[in-house]
């Protein structure tokens, strides 16, 4: 589209937009931007010219869905992503002087350093030299034809070089196996690369099966800047494209989308939780198919990514190592069962499968992915990113951020739909088959016993039918001495604590703090007030967590963190609860059950001692660490020996430090951190302890303090089982409330 006719279409838009504001159809309060996401995939397994066409077409149709610079041309990045044309490249290898050989040719799309030709050069050779070192042969460079005549100051001010290889494979091999060794070389070059402190370079795709051409520049831009694309021979099974739409990274070259393999509406608001539990994971990471190599993988997410980048990282890890796409989506961003109580018991046991394995992603979020055999759209287990679908009478699908991106004969449409929270459509490419939601979680459903394997998972309820006695363990002298000593006054009784059992919530109070500074007050305060204000500024609406219970769980799984590449019963040896949050008979039969597998440490400290709480803190660390080294799978984190002589440590500090220390050491997946605590009275303090690294929290004082009000009347005759069920549902609910700011389910 020229500039002439792009300003005569937006011109347009914006006088049939001001019609309908005048005649009360339309409401611009009701306009909401972000980014547009879809796919275009051939029904019948052939490549086909129409099917990159209406791919192009429906990128350039969500041109509204991406944000534009002040000079009307740069844009946030916009892409698609389509199956090698191999007549298109053999042309390519011809003009190389070669001549290309029996097996399919493999397309590398580099975004290289243009303006420091040294660092250019260097990274030409790493490219080579490990493409090389695996055994494949190199037809040669290709510069990549573009008009940068289109795209605006700021984009070609940072535009990198864009060049491709082209490389020679073996035809015996197997495309998956040429395909995975690929994605080996690929994460070399860019360990390399990143050794050597260059920023600019960057691997858009390194395949036998695909190729993706994206960059900074306006959605209806593409095929004006990559003629490549509107050559004929560009045929393709799929096309996945997306216009990216910035919040919470700045626009930039590498940033743009489709990644390697999917493409993302939306925001992961899990993310931080997600990253530093999948460097985690990456200590117990082991598979056949990669061997010693999967060493090279890590760390699985590069430095700088945005949301989206890190969700593909471990999504093309997952796929690489033998997952199908499907299952891949299922386990990361899993649909809720926990209150569907129409949703079939084996898709129940696929999600609490998919639960065990490792964390959801979560937030509102679109995806449409590809692993090059199967092409999937699905949606996060909120449903709040649109993803439509329509099955046209030319056998092609569409699925898409909105309807209407590509025109098609009403006439000849098949069907038409939406997919709704959890969802997935999905299309073998291989055999050209569609599957519904239903469909394809049935098959994922079928290709494992996944209900007998969840039969290892022991639940908690189960461990207490012998009896939930909550009695009270301390005298009130005993009560009252560690009460002062945890700074828990009248007040904290009075108005949090008995609110929570008397009504079953949370109390409620003023949103003003006018309470002076720890370090200007004259009173304690505890170190959780200083994340009072620590809570997530995103651009989702916070989740009502009275309606959506649906969505949301408190379900929290010990023993669970083993080796997320592989696919066996005993990753269903976990012990299940219903909520992090365990009174003191929960926690006396969890710590029953556990027996010689957890590890207790003392989080008190003597304060007259030189250096006391840096000192105790590197005793608590090491004692954890040397726990588990030692075979236990669980550690316990306590301060009940405080005593005249023995000061309690904040958990916060203790928790945080032993998490992360656990983790620069390759440890947290081989244990839980299961927290008693003295201080730990109200909701904000259950939320902090979690969001350092508690497993499970057990507030023992908090609940012996419930126990004496409950003895001297002050509840009237509510039993005391009754009390600390309803103190642990406020906490529940308050913990649920917390979570659904963050748009967290």
């Amino acid at each position: 589209m020229s500039e002439q006719n792009r300003s005569a279409f937006v011109s347009d838009y914006r006088a049939a937009r001001d019609r309908l504001i005048q005649a009360h159809a339309y409401d611009p309060a009701q306009e909401h931007d972000a980014c547009g996401v879809g796919f275009v995939a051939s029904l019948d397994g052939e490549p086909r010219r129409e099917v990159v066409q209406a791919g192009i077409d429906a990128l350039k149709a969500v041109w509204h869905r991406g944000a534009v610079d002040a000079d009307g041309k740069t844009g946030d990045g916009a892409g698609i992503h389509i199956e090698i044309p191999q007549a298109f490249f053999e042309e390519g290898v011809e003009r190389t002087g070669h001549k290309a050989l029996s097996g399919p040719i493999a397309v590398g799309m580099i975004f290289l350093p243009r303006t420091d030709f040294e660092a250019q050069e260097h990274c030409r050779c790493v490219v080579e030299g490990e493409i090389l070192r695996a055994g494949y042969g190199i037809y040669g460079w290709r510069q990549v034809p573009i008009n940068v005549g289109i795209i605006g100051q700021k984009a070609n001010d940072t535009r990198p070089e864009i060049e491709q290889i082209l490389l020679a494979t073996n035809a015996d091999t197997p495309v998956e196996e040429i395909e995975r060794n690929l994605y080996v070389v690929r994460r070399r070059i860019e360990r390399a690369i990143a050794e050597a402190s260059i920023n600019e370079f960057y691997i858009c795709s390194l395949s036998v099966r695909s190729v993706i051409y994206k960059g900074m520049f306006l959605a209806e831009q593409l095929t004006a800047f990559y003629p490549d694309l509107a050559d004929p021979r560009f045929v393709s099974r799929f096309a996945l494209y997306h216009q990216r739409y910035s919040t919470n990274t700045f626009p930039t070259w590498r940033l743009a989308q489709p990644f390697r393999m999917l493409a993302h509406n939306g925001e992961i608001n899990t993310l931080k939780g997600n990253v530093n539990w999948m460097r985690a994971h990456e200590t117990r990471i082991k598979s056949d198919v990669f061997g010693d190599a999967v060493e090279e993988l890590k760390p699985v997410i590069q430095s700088g990514s945005s949301d989206s980048a890190a969700l593909d990282a471990v999504f093309e890890l997952l796929c690489r190592s033998g997952r199908s796409a499907p299952m891949a989506k299922t386990l990361m961003i899993p649909e809720a069962a926990g209150g569907n109580a129409t949703m079939p018991e084996s898709h129940q046991d696929l999600v609490h499968y998919c639960n065990a394995v490792m964390e959801p992603w979560d937030g509102p979020a679109a995806v449409a992915a590809t692993d090059g055999t199967w092409i999937v759209g699905g949606m996060d287990r909120n449903g709040l990113r649109p993803m439509r679908y329509t099955i046209g009478g030319d056998n092609l699908l569409y699925v898409g951020s909105e309807t209407g991106m590509v025109p098609v004969d009403e006439s000849r449409v098949v069907e038409k739909g939406r997919l709704g929270p959890g969802q997935v459509i999905a299309v073998d490419l291989r055999e050209g088959r569609l599957f519904h939601d239903g469909e394809i979680k049935d098959w994922l459903a079928d290709s494992n016993p996944y209900g007998k394997w969840l039969g290892r998972t022991t639940k908690l309820d189960k461990l207490l039918q012998a009896g939930r006695a909550e009695q009270p363990r301390m005298d009130p002298a005993e009560l009252r001495t560690l009460q002062v000593c945890s700074g828990t006054t009248m007040e904290d009784l009075e108005l949090i604590l008995h609110p929570m059992v008397e009504d079953a919530k949370e109390a409620v109070g003023s949103m003003g703090d006018d309470t002076p500074l720890a370090v200007l007050s004259d009173k304690y305060r505890g170190l959780h007030h200083f994340f009072r204000q620590n809570f997530s500024q995103v651009t989702n609406p916070p989740i009502d967590s009275l309606r959506e219970r649906r969505v949301m769980s408190l379900r929290t799984r010990l023993g669970n963190l083993g080796n997320i590449l592989d696919e066996s019963d005993e990753q269903c040896d976990v012990l299940l609860l219903e909520s992090p949050v365990l009174t003191n008979g929960e926690f006396t039969a969890m710590r029953r059950h556990l027996g010689d597998t957890a590890v207790e440490v003392d989080c008190t400290f003597d304060p007259n001692a030189k250096h006391a709480l840096s000192t105790a803190l590197a005793r608590i660390c090491q004692e954890a660490e040397e726990g588990i080294r030692g075979g236990a799978t669980h550690v316990i984190l306590t301060d009940e020996a405080v005593g005249p002589d023995r000061a309690p440590m904040p958990m916060i500090i203790a928790t945080g430090a032993v998490h992360t220390h656990l983790v620069r050491e390759s440890l947290r997946t081989f244990t839980s951190l299961n927290v008693r605590s003295l201080e730990c009275l109200d909701v904000h303090y259950f939320a902090v302890l979690i969001g350092v690294g508690a497993t499970t929290v057990n507030a023992y004082l908090a609940q012996e303090a419930i126990a004496d009000r409950q003895r001297r009347g002050l509840f009237g005759d509510m039993p005391l089982e009754t009390c600390m069920a309803r103190f642990k549902q406020a906490v529940g609910d308050g913990l649920l409330k917390v979570m659904s700011k963050m748009g967290i389910s």
